[in-house]
């Protein structure tokens, strides 16, 4: 049996961790939206129409933040279509993904639902077909109080509070030619610069989020980076990144892209998919930090990574879908434990990047590429990949703590090699508690986690060790099914002397929480 060895200090810290790092994303795609959070009629729907089994399964995830209503769809969406009653709304044709779209779901239900589901609401801004006229309008309805045209018209549709939505995307993934009203990094700049002005003209107090590259294959990237924040810098907050992981090369329906090697060990390969991610991440804040000099300026630019999760399970059924169908079941990721992994050591490696990674969104939040899943009038679930996403967004606040590891290593033709351990902690001092996650990356069997834990503040000990595993690594959860691949709470780890031991099984996601308990 292998060990891996980790030494945690409370002084050694890689930053705060926001909260919002911890967010998810709600698209009018596929059965995300209908037949998703909003199902008139179920037996759980409430008068709105909310699915109050959805709900619950949210707010257990404790989901801070939630990006809406795009995705690709917000660039050809009109917002007015969405705002006022529903009858008089008009149904149009998304050509993002050629779909009916109803608008019965708009700006003020999904406000609702947000307040019901304990969450921020992420606004993304049409800049495609949209224009600064039609965003710096939205922004005046949102969040101006009354007394001018386009608040007066939101009072009139039954809402007399503002909104006060703080965080805006200027758009989706401008640079990729499948977006409606795609632009050259100039083109795109230059609008995002002018719209951002505008926005905070309106509101001041508002964040804005600037389009980086759809994914970090694109032939522009990083280019398209840094000539967007020459236009955009002293007036947006955050640059996004954008990223989803396969198992096997699989051509990806919206970013025409292949994500993994074709030969050698594809698991092993794909359980690595966060060294990928991690060098992603130190890229653009390198390429931030490249303008920041350049324009010898004084703010260090956040990051917003607000599309990421594995995707490819779906993509070869997606293709037979019918266009022009009403919420179309299209990239329902039926997820296994290997995601679940793979889902973990990417929330590990955002957390490795607290300082300057503050908001990121699992893309989705319902039925498309999903933690949670529902049958269209029927029951709802919690797929494999809700469990490290629960565990992160509930276990894992405060600080992250910058964890010194020493792992065996598996050889990798993708990523040379490969640590078996794939881990990061966190300090919540308020709560006087801190959290391990680790991931055992090893096929073959268990990995002893041998850890130095003196620097932590006197009288922590050891309170629960969760585990996710099971002995079939494509085992997946379903509606028949729905406990297959549940995390137990019968984990060995134990500290004595402040020295943590401890076993992680094979393939296995492991929370080991710790609590100061007085001697």
């Amino acid at each position: 049996m292998q060990t891996a060895n980790i030494t945690l200090d409370q002084n050694y810290r890689i930053g705060d961790i926001d909260p919002r790092v911890y967010g998810s994303f709600v698209e009018h795609m596929g059965r995300c939206v209908y037949g998703g959070i909003f199902e008139p009629g179920h037996a759980t729907a409430d008068n709105q129409g909310f699915r109050q089994d959805v709900l619950d399964l949210v707010r257990e995830l404790a989901v801070p933040i939630v990006r809406y209503p795009g995705g690709n769809f917000v660039s050809g969406y009109n917002w007015e279509d969405g705002v006022g009653p529903r009858e008089e709304r008009p149904t149009r044709l998304d050509l993002a993904w050629k779909s009916t779209e109803t608008n019965a779901m708009g700006t003020n239900e999904f406000a609702e639902w947000a307040k019901l589901a304990n969450a921020e609401v992420m606004l993304a801004v049409n800049l495609g077909t949209g224009s600064i006229d039609s965003v710096r309008n939205l922004v005046e309805y949102c969040n101006h109080p009354s007394g001018s045209y386009y608040s007066d018209l939101r009072v009139s549709h039954g809402v007399p509070e503002p909104h006060k939505f703080k965080t805006w995307c200027l758009g989706n993934e401008m640079d990729g030619r499948w977006q409606i009203g795609h632009k050259t990094a100039d083109e795109y700049g230059r609008l995002a610069c002018q719209t951002a002005i505008a926005m905070k003209w309106v509101d001041p107090s508002i964040e804005l989020a600037a389009c980086g590259s759809s994914h970090p294959k694109m032939p522009t990237y990083p280019e398209w980076e840094a000539t967007v924040l020459d236009h955009t810098y002293e007036y947006v907050d955050y640059i996004t990144l954008h990223r989803y992981y396969a198992k096997t090369p699989v051509r990806s329906a919206m970013q025409g892209a292949t994500t993994e090697t074709e030969s050698g060990d594809v698991l092993g390969t794909f359980l690595a998919q966060s060294l990928d991610m991690d060098e992603y991440i130190q890229s653009v804040i390198a390429t931030c930090d490249y303008v920041r000099a350049r324009k010898r300026a004084k703010k260090h630019l956040m990051l917003s990574f607000d599309e990421w999760n594995v995707w490819y399970h779906a993509q070869e059924k997606d293709k037979k879908v019918e266009p022009w169908q009403f919420a179309p079941p299209i990239a329902e990721e039926p997820y296994t434990l290997e995601d679940a992994l793979v889902v973990g050591c990417l929330l590990i490696t955002m957390l490795r990047h607290a300082d300057r990674l503050k908001m990121a969104c699992m893309a989705q939040l319902v039925n498309v590429l999903a933690p949670i899943s529902t049958a269209t009038g029927g029951g709802a679930w919690r797929q494999t990949i809700y469990y490290p996403y629960m565990h992160a967004s509930r276990f894992g606040r405060g600080t992250a703590l910058n964890v010194q590891i020493d792992s065996p290593s598996y050889a990798d033709p993708t990523f040379d090699a490969v640590p078996l351990l794939e881990a990061v902690a966190t300090l919540d001092e308020e709560r006087e508690e801190a959290t391990v996650f680790a991931v055992n990356r090893a096929q073959d069997g268990p990995l002893v986690l041998e850890g130095d834990l003196r620097g932590l503040p006197p009288g922590y000990r050891v309170i629960e060790h969760l585990v996710l595993e099971h002995p079939d690594s494509m085992a997946k959860n379903t509606l028949d099914a729905p406990n297959t691949v549940t995390p137990h709470a019968n984990g060995d780890a134990h500290m004595e002397d402040g020295r943590l031991t401890g076993t992680l099984p094979r393939l296995s996601w492991n929370v080991i929480r710790l609590a100061k308990r007085s001697e």
